[in-house]
C-alpha cells in the first residue's frame, strides 16, 4: 500500500464485508504512523460501507456495527460511511439513516453516503431530511444508466457520485482488444463474470471490440492506455467526484498506468468518436432499471 500512497493514491474504498479490508487499513495506518510519524495519517482517507440485513435498526445495534469498523480501521471517526440497503419495501433504512446521522453528529462518522441506491430512494432519503454527500454506483462506458436521472438529481442536490465498475472488471483494457469472446470458464473472477453479463446486455462482444479499437486510437493520440481513457471519460461526467479502480494487491496492479489518468484531457473529437460507438448499444436503463436495480431483482 505504501507505493500507492507515494504515487498520490491516498483514498481507499472498502466495506465491512470485504474480508479483512478494514483490518488492512488499520494495519496500514499503524505502520504509516510508525514509519513517518502520526502527522502522515492526515494524508490518507478510507471509505467503508455498512451493508446490514434488513431488520430492526435499534440505535445500539447500529452503533455497535459502526464501532466495530472504527476499531478494525483504527480510527476515531470513519472518513465516509456508505450505507446500503437490500430491500426498499422494508423502510427501516430510514430509521438506520437517522441513527447514522446521530453518530455523525457525535463525531464517530465524518461524512455519510450511500451505495447502490436508485434515484427514487436517494430522493426519499433527502426529502426525509437526511444529509448525504455521495452515492457509490456502477458507472462506465458500458453502463451509463446514471445519466438518465441520477447524475442530474445529485448535481442539483450537491451529492457526489463515486463510480465503480469503470473498467468492467478489466474488460475495458488492452488485454481483451482483438481477443475472441471468452468462455464462462475463462472468466476467472466474480468481477469478470458480472461485467461480461453487463456487456452481453449492453451490446455484445463484437460491439465491445469496436469500442476497444476506438479507445485504442484515442489512447494512442494521448500516449496513455485504454483503461486511462475509460476512467477519464467517467471522471469528466457531471456529479462524478471520483472513480474507484479495483486493485488485487500483489496480484494485479497497474499503478504507473493508472497515475497517467491525472494528466489526461480528452478533446471534444475524442468524446465524439467514443460516443459514436456507444450510440449503437442497447439502453440498459430500460432493460435493467436505475442504478443498483441489478441487486434487487
Amino acid at each position: 500500500m505504501f507505493p500507492y500512497q507515494d504515487s498520490g493514491f491516498t483514498t481507499w474504498d472498502l466495506a465491512d464485508h470485504y474480508g479483512p479490508a478494514e483490518d488492512f487499513i488499520g494495519e496500514f495506518r499503524r505502520r504509516l504512523a510508525a514509519r513517518r510519524g502520526p502527522e502522515a495519517l492526515a494524508d490518507i482517507q478510507a471509505f467503508t460501507k455498512w451493508v446490514p440485513r434488513p431488520g430492526p435498526m435499534d440505535r445500539s445495534w447500529v452503533e455497535e456495527n459502526i464501532d466495530r469498523s472504527r476499531r478494525r480501521m483504527d480510527v476515531e471517526a470513519l472518513d465516509l460511511l456508505q450505507f446500503h440497503w437490500w430491500d426498499y419495501s422494508d423502510e427501516r433504512y430510514l430509521e438506520a439513516m437517522g441513527h447514522l446521522g446521530e453518530l455523525r453528529a457525535e463525531g464517530k462518522i465524518r461524512h455519510l453516503g450511500l451505495t447502490n441506491f436508485d434515484t427514487q430512494h436517494v430522493k426519499k432519503i433527502v426529502d426525509e431530511g437526511h444529509q448525504v454527500v455521495s452515492n457509490q454506483i456502477q458507472y462506465s462506458l458500458i453502463d451509463r444508466r446514471p445519466e438518465v436521472q441520477m447524475a442530474q438529481y445529485c448535481q442539483d442536490k450537491g451529492i457526489h457520485l463515486l463510480a465503480y465498475g469503470t473498467l468492467a472488471g478489466g474488460l475495458l483494457s488492452e488485454r481483451y482488444l482483438g481477443q475472441p469472446e471468452p468462455s464462462r470458464a475463462a472468466l476467472t473472477t466474480a468481477s469478470l463474470s458480472k461485467y461480461k453479463q453487463m456487456i452481453d446486455a449492453w451490446g455484445g462482444w463484437d460491439l465491445l471490440q469496436e469500442l476497444l479499437v476506438t479507445l485504442r486510437g484515442v489512447a494512442d493520440r494521448h500516449g496513455v492506455s485504454i483503461a486511462d481513457v475509460a476512467i477519464r471519460y467517467v471522471m469528466d461526467r457531471p456529479a462524478v467526484a471520483g472513480v474507484i479502480v479495483g486493485v488485487r494487491l500483489g496480484i494485479a496492479e497497474h499503478l504507473e498506468d493508472n497515475a497517467r489518468v491525472f494528466g489526461l484531457e480528452l478533446e471534444p473529437e475524442d468524446v465524439d468518436e467514443i460516443e459514436s460507438v456507444l450510440s449503437q448499444s442497447r439502453d440498459l436503463y430500460k432493460t435493467i432499471g436505475d442504478c443498483g436495480d441489478e441487486y434487487r431483482r
